[in-house]
């Protein structure tokens, strides 16, 4: 992996807050770190947002070529 210098600022009382956090990680580890999650909180909404725009296409409570639904759920409750 290819590491890379970065340098910035920060709000301090932010960066108070992750230190104190006690995690025993360097500044560079606490950047690393948020990026990731940056990272993957974006790949989630993106699956969701994925997700939503399937449903959007063909909802789930449509009969389709895979059957009905609605039809087989409104039979199961009623054995």
């Amino acid at each position: 992996m290819a590491r890379v210098r970065i340098s910035t600022t920060v709000d301090a009382a932010l960066l108070a807050r992750a230190r104190a956090l006690g995690t025993g990680t360097t500044e560079s580890s606490l950047v690393e770190r948020a990026l990731t999650a940056l990272l993957r909180e974006h790949r989630a909404a993106q699956i969701d947002r994925e997700y939503a725009e399937g449903y959007a296409r063909l909802p789930a409570d449509v009969a389709d070529e895979w059957g009905d639904v609605p039809a087989f759920l409104d039979a199961a409750s009623r054995s």
